[in-house]
């Protein structure tokens, strides 16, 4: 057994979103990424995994395949690999994401940023 509390990985960065790895296996991570107000992330798919988010704290907008969704505090969302998610922190306060991501693809979706 492995015990974490997720607000020591809610670390923010005037500069850009972060990503703090909480757990790690060979085909699953889990997450928390933070985002200061106007921050996001961009574009992206997770081929043939899926993908687990819970909002943590703040609010934001959800772009799955070009739709947008409001999300906000504890919102829980699951995508499929194949969809492409992008996320900006749309509100006046920071935000936190707390995601699992199944089956990893590669190597660079389970690193800190």
């Amino acid at each position: 057994m492995k015990k974490e509390n997720l607000t020591s990985f809610q670390d923010f960065n005037e500069e850009r979103f972060t990503k703090r790895v909480i757990h790690k296996t060979d085909d699953s991570t889990a997450f928390v990424l933070n985002f200061m107000p106007g921050q996001g992330v961009p574009t992206h798919t997770h081929p043939g995994s899926d993908l687990y988010v819970t909002v943590l704290q703040g609010a934001g907008t959800l772009t799955v395949d070009e739709v947008e969704h409001t999300l906000k505090k504890d919102d829980v969302v699951f995508t499929e690999g194949h969809e492409a998610f992008a996320f900006t922190n749309t509100g006046d306060e920071p935000a936190s994401l707390f995601a699992v991501l199944s089956k990893v693809p590669d190597e660079r979706y389970a690193k800190d940023q």
